[in-house]
């Protein structure tokens, strides 16, 4: 088995990062490292025999993480990505309406639950409430953000 990465080089996780029980003083499901985050490799090891296992310094965050080798790209490898991705708690910074009617609310929290990519820029289908919605990225704001 060959690593694709070596020990100091920056790399990008391509996916979101949770806490599968295993992490010191989180919980289950707790986020760790948002999708596009850098970080470098430190050491990298085999589990169970045939998953390699890069043991990865965020610094922005402080976190040493052990990621797959298929969460991972090179650092200098092209990325784009939006401001959100799924499961991220937004809240819309204007009033939505369809035909005529206000269906959000300026400030109400939805949840992303997938982002498009289109020539104008990035779109999010985001849940207010029981409705799902496609919304610009430039009409949401992340609700850590909001305090």
């Amino acid at each position: 088995m060959k690593a694709a990465f070596q020990v100091d080089q920056q790399v990008r996780v391509t996916r979101i990062v949770r806490d599968d029980g295993t992490f010191a003083g989180k919980t289950r499901g707790d986020l760790l490292i948002r999708r596009g985050s850098l970080g470098y490799v430190r050491e990298w090891g085999v589990f169970l025999q045939d998953t390699l296992i890069y043991q990865v310094h965020f610094i922005e965050e402080d976190l040493i993480v052990g990621c797959r080798e298929q969460e991972l790209i090179a650092g200098d490898a092209p990325w784009l990505a939006g401001a959100f991705q799924f499961g991220d708690w937004v809240s819309s910074t204007r009033e939505l309406v369809v035909g005529g009617q206000r269906v959000v609310a300026t400030g109400e929290a939805g949840r992303v639950m997938a982002c498009e990519h289109e020539s104008r820029g990035f779109y999010y289908q985001v849940l207010f409430g029981q409705r799902l919605f496609l919304v610009p990225e430039q009409a949401l704001y992340l609700q850590e953000e909001a305090g």
